[in-house]
């Protein structure tokens, strides 16, 4: 784990977004791995007045990832912490791709359910991921799709880390957007991951 606990990102992530008063900004899960949370802190710090942040996600402590009923999972992890974001902010290290948590937090993100609308879905890459090759997580992976020509196709969209507040806040409304315009391109029917892989 980095040098920030988990717990630590929220209260992080509320100073961030109480340095800027703005009624427009959208609110967004935070996911991520807990081996980045150096850079995830660092993220929030540099960008979370542009967001209004739920960074905490599923752990082992979570009463309900043992249960067999998946709707059931899904439906705790969007009641207790996707809650009533719009946009899911998937921040890419070198082994997110490896953990379950990451997984479903993604599917709960893309899934209708009777507690919410889908989530529109932003991939952002790290600074240590374009260093490490770090790869996208699967579910991830079905959702950025790219045309011949490297060209974003699918529901999310993937991008570099950003360069200023005002390009993450575009890419955050256009996430926003696909929930009605490109909704119909969500792919979500990947089985669940029942583990996490090991990452060397």
């Amino acid at each position: 784990m980095g040098h920030y606990e988990q717990r630590n990102l929220e209260t992080l992530a509320a100073r961030a977004a109480a340095r800027k008063i703005d009624s427009t900004r959208h609110k967004c899960f935070i996911s991520y791995h807990a081996e980045d949370t150096d850079e995830v802190a660092k993220f929030l710090d540099s960008f979370g007045t542009e967001f209004i942040a739920k960074t905490i996600g599923v752990t082992d402590e979570d009463d309900f990832i043992d249960s067999l009923d998946t709707g059931y999972v899904m439906d705790q992890i969007r009641t207790k912490y996707l809650g009533d974001s719009s946009v899911t902010i998937l921040l890419v290290g070198k082994c997110t791709w490896a953990r379950r948590y990451v997984d479903w937090e993604i599917y709960s993100s893309l899934r209708d359910s009777k507690h919410s609308k889908v989530n529109g879905l932003l991939v952002i890459q790290l600074p240590s991921a374009a260093t490490a090759g770090g790869q996208l997580p699967a579910r991830a992976n079905d959702n950025v799709i790219r045309d011949s020509g490297s060209v974003d196709i699918g529901y999310a969209r993937y991008k570099s880390y950003p360069t200023s507040a005002q390009s993450l806040r575009g890419w955050i409304s256009e996430a926003f957007s696909a929930r009605t315009s490109r909704k119909h391109l969500i792919e979500n029917a990947r089985a669940r991951r029942l583990r996490s892989a090991s990452c060397s």
